[in-house]
């Protein structure tokens, strides 16, 4: 895989949640139920919200290369957030955690970041956005699906579009240098948003396991 895809693929791969060590800890073993819980709850204050990043990126894209693209991951996203509220309430309570204060207003400036990611009106960074996020999807919903399990409940099949569609329309997308910067720009930024978010969940994991 060359070219702008070849890039996204290397930058979701190299700072992506996959790599991420607390998500990997998370997978290995059993895990404390507290921890998925805390998962599924912090999650859903940053994407389980109406319009999401894909909804938002949908409407302020222009550009053709994306827009069936995004028609069909609007309608597979939302059918995600809505498997995140459905385990939200399964699991029952945040867990309760020091600092919950400081992590509410790091996930409210989270949250204003992806809003202003997928609003942007730079040719390209609106769909970068989108599109680094149903790259990086599969890695959360490995983990949605564990304590989905966890809870008793058969996690529902998937319709984000396929890899390789995305890919295909990442390099449609790259076919103009200042789009492709764009869009790696909002792809990167979206990226950094996530691993911010598991350095919060392992942050808030070790507070109560002091506690």
């Amino acid at each position: 895989m060359g070219g702008a895809s070849g890039t996204l693929a290397t930058l979701v791969a190299a700072d992506g949640s996959t790599g991420h060590r607390f998500l990997a800890r998370l997978g290995t073993g059993t895990p404390a139920m507290r921890d998925l819980s805390d998962v599924v709850h912090q999650l859903c204050l940053l994407h389980a919200r109406h319009p999401d990043v894909i909804e938002q990126a949908a409407a302020h894209s222009r550009e053709a290369a994306t827009a069936e693209w995004l028609a069909q991951a609007a309608p597979a996203f939302a059918a995600e957030r809505a498997f995140v509220v459905r385990l939200v309430a399964a699991a029952g309570p945040l867990p309760s955690t020091p600092g919950q204060a400081a992590s509410e207003a790091a996930i409210a400036a989270q949250r204003h970041a992806l809003d202003m990611l997928a609003q942007s009106d730079r040719a390209g960074c609106a769909d970068g956005t989108a599109l680094a996020l149903i790259l990086d999807w599969p890695a959360i919903r490995g983990m949605l699906d564990l304590t989905a399990r966890r809870l008793g409940i058969d996690p529902p099949d998937s319709t984000l579009p396929p890899v390789h569609e995305t890919m295909t329309v990442v390099d449609a997308l790259a076919a103009r240098l200042s789009t492709e910067r764009a869009m790696l720009f909002g792809a990167q930024q979206m990226l950094a948003q996530h691993r911010g978010l598991w350095d919060l969940l392992e942050a808030r994991a070790s507070a109560r396991d002091r506690h």
